[in-house]
This record gives structure tokens, C-alpha cells and sequence, in this order.
């Protein structure tokens, strides 16, 4: 402890930082451990000399990781932990968490652990600085050190990227004795040389993700909130104060004391001495809250010392800035013996984390091992290929065994990964008897699904006839093995897997209670197949009472002591389950007896006894998937009580001389007694089998035939006959009554639904169209509501249909309608169809009524009536460049139309679009029609957004009766027609893409399957990979159907049968109702739909997928519903329509490097986007045309871009470390200027709010979401405490952004500051970009 003082005295004299003396002694020089070099490496458990006590739990082992991190238990790969936020799924020290590498040389990693006096003396002084009473009389017997030396981030090298310098260098120690723990991080001087890592999943996006330090718990009881967790730093700032502040007086140390059950304890709290001198620019400013940490009043230990009056060593305390804050989330003790929790998280997600979350561990470790037995010895060298590929071998005196691996457990000859969800698959097959009736199955599937995580295990077995199905509800130990085998371990205790591997049989007897039927069940696993899938059969014998329909089985929780042997393990129970039919329960039991036999390793030393205890347990028959199921969740302890263990029963370890069929029953001690099975005769020694169909012993009733199988016989019915309702009696089949011609349906009136029997009694129902609901309650449909007919008619809603009149003074079908002069129906020429429905006239923007001559043409001078504006026109009414006169002034000589150059109608409507006329809810989509080379109307006409198809007269006029509705076959227009449909939407992407691959794609590939109708196939798979989906009617993949190679998902036909009712014939479909979020996850493109601002996340599904791509920036036109995006794989921009079917197209596909932000401007039909690779600021046309560069300088990390369309102005982020700013230009690239760059760190997303006016950010940085005005006045935050934010939109009261840390969409309200929801897809990986989709364009329409 001199040292210590000596080295305050030092700090005090020199400076405020720690020097690098300051780290305990660590090196080869000192015994130390090299941990291997690498990206993502993990050390051996080191075995404790002694156990320490962590988080109030024993501690046997210690591992340290690449990462910055020390566990008490192996890690799980770094991509489930690196880039996250705490809590992790495992315990956690971490002096600094973050994505390090020491391939190439780049640094070392030592560990030890060290009892001798210096050291500990060392480690005490810094603890005693930040305890001076708690701690004053902890004399630590032991210390675990770990020092991470010149180590740099991970990086990826490429001829273009020089390794980076900066190197950081650290320390954790973890002083302890049997009683009580302390960790210390300390920081040197110049010792953090860089504060972040980039995540492997940024690709070529310019980003960082500060280091994490703290600690985490790492498991919860409930799953659905996150661990216990104590964060010292997770911001760039609370970084670089570690190394100049302290908990202990001692700058860059830091003490924490981590013994205790359920909170870390940071120092400092217990009285400050003399600070470490600061100069004054270095204390923080008034009214900053200093260094803080959890306080509360804690009632100590029973095994902590008491706490005397010993005078500390060293006394201090140095107040930090408001960026070095703790936060945690460890429930405290308060003086009021309730709880509190001083920190609340954002919402929360539940992620399963690693196998087995116990870290005790018996005092005698025992790995996981398995062997054979020879009459001579057998060794590694002979057999080391009976290892699992994950194990390795030891040799002992009598023979060899297997041990996995670090990350992996089990036997040894089979390892299962750490952390993985493991499946089963097997054939259950077997006879039984319920009631009277026998029932055979075989080969029936079994599969099964382990969270290793939190120990539950869920079974489905599917195809079991009835009323077998319904009879083994009660049959819990089905399902139970597989609670056992991946049981959650509590310390110093093995699950079944650890203990058998996979190759074991499991022999169950089930003795139902008041009955005495009698079930047998053998299980045997067969070892792991491909993807590690255990594989299993199971066979089924007995007896089971008969359940009727309609009842529940309730399980109990229950506990189950096991009993264990070299070769086998025994148990026995008797069980309770409750039988529920409506308000009436029966309790009933049932007495089991099973043994696991297996070949163990000799040299394994397994527990005598284990208490296996089920927590929760659920049994149930899904009658519409003929499936049963079991759920289970385990856990395995130790026996509480030894002295109950009696000895092992020859009957449980197989040792016993009775022959089969004769069953083994035990007695006092080691005493058993052998007797024949029901259904067989004979001493025990010798059974023979009873046929009670010969001998009249059987119960079959009247229209059975009685079988004889062996120990027991089955009764069948006769042809024409089966099993009653009681299992025993058999009656003649009767057809199954329509309850849709006999009335007991539950269907809405048959003028509004139609009843469909589905020939098993039952029915279901639908509704006729023009109606909707469930089809027991339909309710009429308002078609009128959608606009039908044409903007000159009138729409009369009726029950279940609608009508269409053609307005007074106008002949037709409602559907189309045409002008009718004197009674006698005639067209309108192009000016007096303007006339009625005037167009708006750019750039004037309000509607222009054009002045006709007599014959309905266009007058050559045309005058706008508001304005004052003149200009002349050519014989379709388009203005002659070059003639418009401003208001006041002489109008200009206009002369002939005829004999100046002139568009053709069609051209002139392409260059003009009009939008629809008002009729009785306006539409205003504009329709562009389709020119052939020669500019006449082409005769078939298709909307762009609504999918209308339609044919038209060499006017453009649509002819009546031609309109076909979205998705089906479009009309036949024009002469001569083809004789063959033209391509459907997937044979012409299917023809796109092979075009694309050449005509010869790769089995890596993807090309869709259509059927020979031109639809898409329900079932999709990507070339030869072996994964498939299935599909919507469009194409889109449904969520959740993506199966792994080796399984094919269950599709069905999404193609509806055509309607017998003609489809209305709108002019223009409007666009879809509602506003939705669309964000970028790496390959594809998800759907987000809101409920008012609220996140319909049940709702939320995958909208592209776009396989090779990693799509960063996006945003959306609302004039042609379509959304543009930015792929930084591909380097390209690309856009698709949002109706279904549309095609991804490639607008930019060279001179981009990193495309990131990106910008649509809807009225100027321009895009707007950011290159961090080229350091540039372009735009283009829509279709990506007239592009050009408007800034290349004076910028080193463009990331986000917004755009104000109605006021022209462009705004942009720059994510400069040296110097970050929000910059300004209008968007043609004048007056550029900085906006925003002070108090920024890492803008990362930018959104301009049309409605609000306000320019909003959101900063990886200072954690920030602010706005301001666009003149840059104004400025406000809205909320401090943001996780790593990476693009933000704004819509209503909210902002919706993307985080990298909870890899999810997080909302926020404008006004309160507050978080309110959040959506974290189920595939995890980051979230780029975020745009929000209206049914309108918001602003000023041009």
C-alpha cells in the first residue's frame, strides 16, 4: 500500500492521469497467460484456486475475451454481443467492450491469477481509496488480472487502408476472498488512444459504435425484460473522461464492488477527501451535475466483515462531468425494505442467450467426457475419431475419453453449440389401447424445439388418430426427456446432454391411477444428423384412459429427483393432472418409473443425485392441426438433501436377472422382486403370453372383431362400423350431416353471405361481394366511396352493389360518359373539354380556362384571367415558347396555329398531364398516356400507379366497356389482336433476370418460378441453395415461411378464383389509405404500418428483398408512389413502385462509391444524395438524367440529406470527427452555408418537417435528437438519452428513427421527449435508412 500512496504522491506532483507504473505488474515476466491472437478469441476456462464470488453467485471459472470483456462463463460468438447495448445475454465484466483484433501482432493479452503480497497490497490501496469504510478491513486472498497491451480495433484491409495507430492499453482486477469481491479498471495515461469500433456490418458506411464499460448479470427470471446492468461509459465523452477522472481519487481507476446479490457498487460514496488538483477550466460548470452513482441504504451481507473504524489509505473523490454518469439497472435495497430501480432502459427486447447461465461450479470440476470400455486399453491415437470435431481427446491410466471444446458441451463424442436453439426430429409410432378401442400409428412426426437459454422445451407430435391424441395429454414425460436433456443448469449441476450426448435409450412406464392402465415408452436417440438435429424414435405400448372431447389436462409443476450411475440414470415420481370439461375438474394421477441407460466415461465423476424441477408445464391437442403438444421449462439442481439417497435398485441400473416381459420390482434397499406383466403368466422368471380372445377374458362388444397381441389383445370394428364416443362400443358409420343445407351454420343471411360445407359437418362462411366481414357478420360496401363511375356521373350505393347515371346532359353507362348536345351525344373537342375541367398552367399553379373559337378549337391568343399573363398556342393548345408577355404589358401577335410546328394531342398530354375532372371524390392522380413513334394514342392505355388498363379511340377518349381492374388480364385494344396474352408480371421478371444473368444464371441465383397461367408459384426457392418461401399472389415473400435447406414450407395458392361480379370501372384508383414507415435492413426493405402515430408492428413484413444489396439512404416520391434507395454494395441508386408487382429499376450504376443519404424533391422531379466515398453532394432527374455534382469540396463524411421542396432549400450532415456541421444550400447549389456545428457529434439522420417547418437531427454523438429552424434560430433538444441513432423521420407528433444498438425502429413524441414504442424486427441486424409514406404529398403542389 505504500506503493499506492506513492503513487498518488506521483499523480499529485506530475499531472492527472494515471502513468503506466500504475498497472498492477502483468507479462510473461509475471506467469502471465497469452491469450492467442485474433478477431474473436476466448480463453480456457482458467479453474479459480479458490471460488470468488460475482454478481452473490460462486464463480469457479474465469474466461477473457479478444473484446475487452471477463466472464465466469465461455462467450457466445462476438456478433451476438459486440455491437450491443447492455445488458448482454451472459455475465459480463467489461473494462471496454467493443470490437478489438490483435491479428498481425497488434498487441497481447495477458491473464493470471496471483496471491502474492505486492499485488494484492497494490490492489487493496485502490480499493480501500474508493471504500475507506466498507472496505476497510477487506483483505483480499486472491486476484484475477487481465491486461489488454497495444491493442487495436478489428478493420478491414484492403490495398486502399493502412492498419490504423491507435492502440489502447487497460486493465480489470478482481480482488476477493471466500467472503466478499472488488474489480478495478484501470486506465493509463495515453492508454485510450481510440474510443470506438466499427461495426463488420457497416460495409463501406462511414460509422462508429463507442466502447461499452461496465457490468452485466447476463440472465433474467423473466424473459420478457432485459438483465441487471450497471453502464460507466457508453458515449464518446464518458470515454475520454475515463482516463482523467475516478471513483478513487486516483485518475483512470476506477473500483466497484460486485460481491453482493444484485447491484454493482460503484465507489466513491462514502465521503470525499482531497480531490486530485484540477486546474479551473477543468471543473465542471455550475448547475452540471458531478460524478454520481446508485446510493441507497444497504443492510450488509451476512458474509461481509464487519466494518470498523480502520483509516483508509488513500481518501478522495474527483467530481466528473455529467458524461461520465453511471447508469444501471440493479435492483437496490432502500431503507424501506422495498426496491428500487435506478435506471429504466428503453423498451426492452428479450433475445435467448447462452446454454446454461449458472456459474457455480462443484468444488471437483467435472468436464463433460465420454469413453468406451475394451478389455485392453484403447487411447487418443488409436480412436481420437470418436470425438465429436468440436472435442479433444485425453488419455488417462485405463483408457481415453472426450471433452468439448470452449463455446461448445455435451458428451464429448456429440457437441452442441453454446448459445444455438438445437432441434429434434424423430417417428413415434405404436398400439394402444383407450378404453375399448385400439389404436395403431406409426411413423407418426415428432419434432421438437429447445431454448437452451431459459431451459423450455416445446414438443409437437403430429398425426396421432384419434382418441390416441386426445388420451396422451396426460402423458407429460413425452415431452419430459427432452426437459432433461437441455434442463437450464444451476451451478455445479449437468443436464441430460452433458451427461448421455446424443446416443441413450430411455425406458418409461406409466401406471394410470384409478384405472391401473399401464403405458410403456422407449425413447432412443439415434446421435446428431446433419445441422445438428438430434434424431429420435420413440414407440408407444399400453393402455391410456379414454378422454372424451372437449376437455382440458391441466399439469402441475412438479420436482423429480434423479439418480445417476456410470451407465444409467433412474427416477420415479407419482404425478397429478387435472381433467377439466366446462366447469366440472377431476384430479387424477399416474406413478412413473424410467432409466436412461447410456456409455459413460469411467473417469467422470457425475453428481449421485440431481432434483429436477418443472416450473411450468402445458399440455394440449390442436384438433384443426391434429397436433399434439407439450411445453415444458426445467431446470436441474442439486438434491437438496443427501441423505435421502438410498442406494441405486438393481431395477433402475439394469442390473437385475428378470426376464422379459417380466418387469423388475424394487424393494427394500438393493432387494427386488421380478413378476409377470398383465397379460402374461408365469413366476417372474418365465412369462408367457394370455390370449384372452381364445380364452373369453375380452370386453369387445357387439360388431368388433377381438385380436390377441401380446400381454394385452385390441378390439376392431367390423367394416361399415367404428369406434363410439366411449371407446369401446362400435357403431355403424354414419355420412356427415351438412349443416349448411340443414341450417346449423352460424352464417349472416343468404342475401349477404354464402354458406360452404367442408363435407366433415362442419362449415364456413363468406360473404357475397359487395360485402364485407367474417361472413357470420357481413356488412354492405360503400363502392361509391371509391369513386366508380365516371367524373360525370352520379354513383348510387345499393345493398351489396352500386349504380352509375350519367349526369343531366351527358349519355352513357355511368361508367363513361359522353357530352350530349341537343339530345344527340358528341364529343368534345381538347378546348371545351379544358373549358369544363380547366388544367393548372405551370408555373402559375391555379387552373387556366382556355378560350375556344367557334369551331371548338383553340384561339391562337390565349390569356390567363387571374394573372394577366398572354401567350400564344399552337393547334393543341401547348404555349409557343418564347410568347408569354407579363401582365400590363402588349400581348403578343399570335398568328395561324395551323401553320406553326405542333405537338399531337398524345404528345401534348405526356408533356402535360391533366389530372381526372373532379367528379363526387376527386382523384387528381394524373394519367400520362402512352405515344406510339408516330405521337398517336397507343390503343391499349395502363395507369402507372393504379393498374387500370383501359382502351381508347384515336382521340385518347376511352371506349366504354374496355376497363380492366388491377392484376387481371388487360384488354384486347386495336386491330389485328394478338393471339396470345401478353406476359404476365412474373414471366416478364423472370425474362428480366435471365436476361440479366446472361441467359444462364448461377446455382447462387435467384429466378422466380411461374406456373404455365403466368402466376407466380406458392412456392419460391433460391437456386441451388436450398432455401424456399413462399409467396403472395405478387410475388413477395410471406413472412416467417423461409426454411432451411433439407425443408420445404407448406404453400398454398394465393391466386383467387375469378368473380363472377363485373369489376366497377373507375377512371382513377386512389392510392392506398394509411401511412406506413419503410426502413433499410441490409438486403431488403421491411413495411412498418401506423395506427395513428402507433406501431402496427403485428403487421410489419418484408416489402423488398433485394438479395446482394445493403440499402442505406431512402426516401419517397408521393406523385408516382414510388421509393428511391442507395446501395452501398452495389453502388448504384435504384427505385420500384409501390403497387404490387413493380421491378426494382437501376437509375445510377456508375461514378458512386458510397452512396448513403438520399433526398426526393416531388415537385422538381429531382433526387438529391450523398457520397462519403467521393466526398460529394449530386442530383438528378428522377430517372436519373441530368445529373451533375453540386459540392466536392469542403467536406470529409457526408452522410444525411434532407430536402424542403416548397421552399427549395437543401440541407445535409457532415460526420467530420474534427469538425461535424449541418450544412445549407438552396438545391440548385447556391448560397451554401453552415447551419448548425457547435455542440454536435456524429449527425448521423436529418429530417425537415413540412408540416412544423423545423430542421431535425438526430446524433450518435451527444445522444441528442434536437431541431431547429431552417435560418438556424430556434435550436432546442427533444431528447438527451439516445442509444446510437442512425436515420430519423418525421411524421404528426412523432419522429420515428433506426438504432443501432436496439437494432430497431424507436419512436419519440415531439412534444413530451419521450420514447412511446418501438419495433425490432424478428431477423436482427441493423436498420439504415427510414422514410415515412403518406396517402397525399405533403406541402405545396406544383
Amino acid at each position: 500500500m505504500r506503493a499506492v500512496a506513492a503513487l498518488l504522491a506521483a499523480v499529485l506532483a506530475v499531472g492527472t492521469a494515471l502513468p503506466r507504473p500504475g498497472l498492477l505488474p502483468h507479462g510473461p515476466a509475471r506467469g502471465d497467460a497469452r491469450l492467442r491472437p485474433g478477431d474473436d478469441e476466448s480463453s480456457p476456462g482458467l479453474l479459480l484456486r479458490r471460488a470468488l464470488r460475482l454478481y452473490g453467485r460462486a464463480a469457479r471459472r474465469l474466461y477473457v475475451g479478444t473484446n475487452g470483456v471477463i466472464s465466469s462463463q465461455d462467450f457466445p460468438r462476438e456478433t451476438q454481443y459486440v455491437d450491443d447495448d447492455f445488458p448482454t445475454d451472459f455475465p459480463v465484466i467489461a473494462p471496454f467492450l467493443a470490437d478489438l483484433d490483435t491479428s498481425g501482432d497488434r498487441g497481447n493479452i495477458y491473464y493470471r491469477q496471483d496471491d502474492s503480497r505486492d499485488v494484492l497490497d497494490q490492489a487493496v490501496g485502490y480499493i480501500q481509496a474508493g471504500f475507506p469504510r466498507s472496505a476497510g478491513a477487506f483483505v483480499p486472498t486472491n486476484a484475477f488480472i487481465a491486461t489488454w497491451e497495444e491493442v487495436g480495433p478489428y478493420q478491414e484491409l484492403s490495398q486502399d487502408n493502412e492498419p490504423s495507430t491507435k492502440l489502447n492499453t487497460f486493465q480489470a482486477v478482481i480482488a476477493y476472498n471466500d467472503e466478499d469481491t472488488y474489480t478495478i479498471f484501470l486506465y493509463p495515461e495515453g492508454g485510450l488512444q481510440f474510443l470506438g469500433t466499427r461495426p463488420k456490418e457497416s460495409y463501406n458506411v462511414q460509422l462508429e459504435l463507442p466502447a461499452r464499460v461496465g457490468f452485466s448479470w447476463g440472465d433474467s427470471d423473466d424473459p420478457k425484460r432485459d438483465g441487471l446492468f450497471h453502464s460507466l461509459a457508453s458515449s464518446e465523452q464518458a470515454l475520454r473522461n475515463l482516463e482523467r477522472e475516478s471513483n478513487t481519487g486516483i485518475p483512470g481507476v476506477w473500483v466497484f464492488h460486485v460481491g453482493s446479490t444484485e447491484h454493482v457498487e460503484p465507489g466513491g460514496g462514502e465521503g470525499a477527501a482531497p480531490a486530485v488538483p484540477r486546474s479551473p477550466a477543468e471543473h465542471p460548470n455550475p448547475g452540471t451535475t458531478g460524478y454520481t452513482h446508485p446510493l441507497s441504504s444497504h443492510s450488509p451481507m451476512a458474509q461481509r466483515p464487519s466494518h470498523g473504524s480502520h483509516s483508509p489509505v488513500l481518501l478522495g473523490f474527483v467530481p466528473g462531468r455529467r458524461d461520465t454518469q453511471e447508469r444501471s439497472r440493479w435492483l437496490q435495497p432502500r431503507g424501506d425494505g422495498g426496491t428500487g430501480q435506478s435506471f429504466s432502459a428503453n423498451p426492452s427486447s428479450y433475445s435467448s442467450g447462452q446454454h446454461g447461465v449458472g456459474v457455480e461450479e462443484d468444488v471437483h470440476f467435472n468436464p463433460d467426457v465420454f469413453t468406451y470400455s475394451a478389455a485392453s486399453k484403447e487411447t487418443c491415437a488409436q480412436h481420437h475419431g470418436r470425438c465429436s470435431p468440436h472435442a479433444f481427446c485425453t488419455d488417462y491410466a485405463s483408457g481415453f475419453c472426450c471433452h468439448c471444446r470452449a463455446t461448445f458441451y455435451g458428451n464429448g463424442r456429440q457437441c452442441l453449440p453454446e448459445g444455438a436453439v438445437h432441434r429434434l426430429n424423430g417417428k413415434v409410432s405404436g398400439s394402444l389401447r383407450v378404453g375399448r378401442a385400439s389404436v395403431r400409428f406409426q411413423d407418426v412426426d415428432l419434432h421438437a424445439y429447445i431454448v437452451g437459454s431459459d431451459g423450455r422445451a416445446y414438443t409437437a407430435i403430429s398425426g396421432v388418430p384419434q382418441p390416441a391424441a386426445r388420451a396422451l395429454l396426460p402423458l407429460l414425460p413425452l415431452g419430459g426427456l427432452f426437459a432433461w436433456l437441455f434442463a437450464l443448469e444451476e451451478p455445479g449441476s449437468e443436464n441430460g446432454f452433458s451427461i448421455t450426448g446424443a446416443e441413450f435409450t430411455q425406458s418409461l412406464e406409466v401406471t394410470f391411477y384409478p384405472g391401473g392402465e399401464t403405458v410403456q415408452v422407449t425413447q432412443t436417440a439415434e446421435g446428431l444428423g446433419p445441422d445438428n438435429y438430434l434424431s429420435l424414435r420413440t414407440h408407444i405400448q399400453g393402455e391410456v384412459p379414454f378422454l372424451p372431447e372437449n376437455v382440458t389436462v391441466h399439469i402441475t409443476p412438479y420436482k423429480e429427483l434423479y439418480s445417476y450411475s456410470s451407465s444409467a440414470v433412474t427416477s420415479s415420481g407419482q404425478r397429478e393432472y387435472v381433467v377439466a370439461a366446462g366447469t366440472a375438474n377431476q384430479t387424477l394421477s399416474y406413478h412413473l418409473r424410467q432409466n436412461v441407460t447410456f456409455a459413460g466415461c469411467p473417469h467422470s465423476r457425475l453428481p449421485a443425485r440431481q432434483r429436477l424441477s418443472v416450473a411450468r408445464a402445458f399440455a394440449l391437442f390442436d384438433g384443426h392441426e391434429h397436433v399434439l403438444r407439450y411445453a415444458l421449462a426445467a431446470r436441474i439442481g442439486p438434491a437438496r438433501d443427501d441423505a435421502e439417497n438410498p442406494g441405486v435398485s438393481p431395477c433402475h441400473d439394469g442390473t437385475h436377472t428378470c426376464e422379459a416381459p417380466a418387469r423388475c420390482q424394487p424393494g427394500v434397499g438393493t432387494e427386488y422382486t421380478c413378476e409377470c406383466a398383465a397379460g402374461y403368466r408365469g413366476d417372474g422368471r418365465g412369462c408367457r403370453d394370455v390370449d384372452e380372445c381364445t380364452e373369453g377374458l375380452s370386453q369387445c362388444g357387439p360388431f368388433s372383431v377381438c385380436l390377441n397381441v401380446p400381454g394385452s389383445y385390441r378390439c376392431e370394428c367390423r367394416g361399415g362400423y367404428q369406434p363410439a364416443g366411449d371407446g369401446r362400443a362400435c357403431v355403424p358409420l354414419a355420412p356427415a350431416s351438412d349443416p349448411c343445407e340443414d341450417g346449423r351454420h352460424p352464417c349472416a343471411p343468404g342475401d349477404r353471405a354464402r354458406c360452404l360445407s367442408r363435407g366433415d359437418g362442419h362449415a364456413t362462411c363468406e360473404c357475397l361481394p359487395g360485402y364485407t366481414g367474417d361472413g357470420i357478420q357481413c356488412s354492405d360496401v360503400d363502392e361509391c366511396a371509391e369513386s366508380p363511375c365516371h367524373p360525370a356521373a352520379i354513383c348510387y350505393n345499393t345493398p351489396g352493389s352500386f349504380s352509375c347515371r350519367c349526369r343531366p346532359g351527358y349519355a352513357g353507362d355511368g361508367f363513361q360518359c359522353t357530352y350530349a348536345a341537343e339530345g344527340n351525344p358528341q364529343r368534345l373537342t381538347p378546348c371545351q373539354h379544358e373549358q369544363m375541367y380547366p388544367r393548372e398552367v405551370p408555373p402559375l399553379g391555379d387552373g387556366h380556362v382556355p378560350q375556344c373559337d367557334e369551331q371548338g378549337r383553340y384561339r391562337p391568343l390565349q390569356c390567363h384571367g387571374s394573372s394577366g399573363h398572354c401567350w400564344c398556342v399552337d393547334a393543341a393548345g401547348q404555349e409557343i415558347a418564347g410568347t408569354r408577355t407579363a401582365p400590363g404589358t402588349t400581348p403578343p401577335r399570335c398568328g395561324s396555329p395551323e401553320s406553326i410546328q405542333q405537338l399531337t394531342p398524345c404528345e401534348h398530354a405526356r408533356m402535360y398531364p391533366r389530372e381526372v375532372p373532379p367528379g363526387p371524390s376527386p382523384v387528381g392522380d394524373g394519367h400520362v398516356p402512352q405515344c406510339d413513334e408516330q405521337g398517336r394514342y397507343r390503343p391499349l392505355q395502363c395507369h402507372s400507379s393504379s393498374g387500370h388498363c383501359w382502351c381508347v379511340d384515336a382521340a385518347g377518349q376511352e371506349i366504354a366497356g374496355t376497363r380492366t381492374a388491377p392484376g387481371t388480364t388487360p384488354p384486347r385494344c386495336g386491330s389485328p389482336e394478338p393471339t396470345e396474352r401478353p406476359p404476365s408480371m412474373c414471366e416478364r421478371w423472370r425474362q428480366s433476370l435471365l436476361e440479366h444473368y446472361g441467359g444462364s444464371p448461377r446455382g447462387d441465383q435467384y429466378v422466380p418460378q411461374c406456373d404455365p397461367s403466368g402466376d407466380f408459384t406458392p412456392l419460391q426457392c433460391h437456386g441451388d441453395s436450398g432455401y424456399c418461401w413462399c409467396v403472395e399472389q405478387s410475388g413477395r415473400e410471406i413472412p416467417g415461411t423461409r426454411s432451411e435447406p433439407g425443408t420445404t414450407p407448406p404453400c398454398l395458392p394465393s391466386v383467387a378464383p375469378p368473380s363472377v361480379r363485373p369489376e366497377p370501372r373507375p377512371d382513377v384508383s386512389p392510392p392506398g389509405t394509411g401511412t406506413f414507415l419503410l426502413y433499410a435492413q441490409g438486403q431488403q426493405i421491411g413495411y412498418l404500418p401506423l395506427n395513428g402515430t402507433r406501431l402496427q408492428k403485428e403487421a410489419a413484413k418484408t416489402l423488398l428483398s433485394l438479395h446482394g444489396s445493403i440499402v442505406v439512404g431512402i426516401d419517397y416520391d408521393c406523385r408516382e408512389r414510388m421509393i428511391y434507395w442507395t446501395d452501398v454494395a452495389g453502388r448504384t441508386i435504384s427505385r420500384a413502385g409501390l403497387e404490387p408487382g413493380s421491378e426494382p429499376e437501376t437509375i445510377i450504376s456508375s461514378g458512386l462509391i458510397s452512396p448513403e443519404g438520399l433526398a426526393v424533391d416531388h415537385l422538381r422531379r429531382a433526387m438529391f444524395w450523398t457520397d462519403s466515398g467521393l466526398d460529394r453532394i449530386e442530383r438528378a432527374r428522377l430517372d436519373g438524367s441530368e445529373r451533375r455534382v453540386l459540392f466536392d469540396t469542403e467536406l470529409v463524411n457526408p452522410r444525411a440529406i434532407a430536402v424542403d421542396p416548397v421552399r427549395g432549400n437543401l440541407y445535409w450532415t457532415d460526420w467530420n470527427r474534427e469538425a461535424p456541421k449541418i450544412e445549407t444550400s438552396t438545391v440548385n447549389g447556391a448560397n451554401r452555408r453552415v447551419l448548425v456545428h457547435t455542440d454536435i457529434g456524429l449527425p448521423n439522420g436529418l429530417t425537415f418537417d413540412p408540416f412544423s417547418k423545423l430542421l431535425c437531427w438526430a446524433d450518435a454523438g451527444t445522444k441528442h435528437l434536437e431541431c431547429t429552424f431552417p435560418d438556424g434560430t430556434g435550436r432546442r433538444v427533444i431528447q438527451s438519452n439516445l442509444n446510437y441513432p442512425f436515420s430519423i423521420i418525421s411524421y404528426a407528433n412523432h419522429f420515428y428513427h433506426t438504432d443501432w444498438r436496439r437494432d430497431g425502429v424507436i419512436a419519440v413524441n415531439k412534444e413530451t421527449g419521450s420514447f412511446t414504442d418501438e419495433y425490432l424486427p424478428e431477423q436482427r441486424s441493423h436498420l439504415y435508412g427510414i422514410t415515412a409514406v403518406y396517402p397525399y404529398c405533403p406541402g405545396a403542389r406544383k
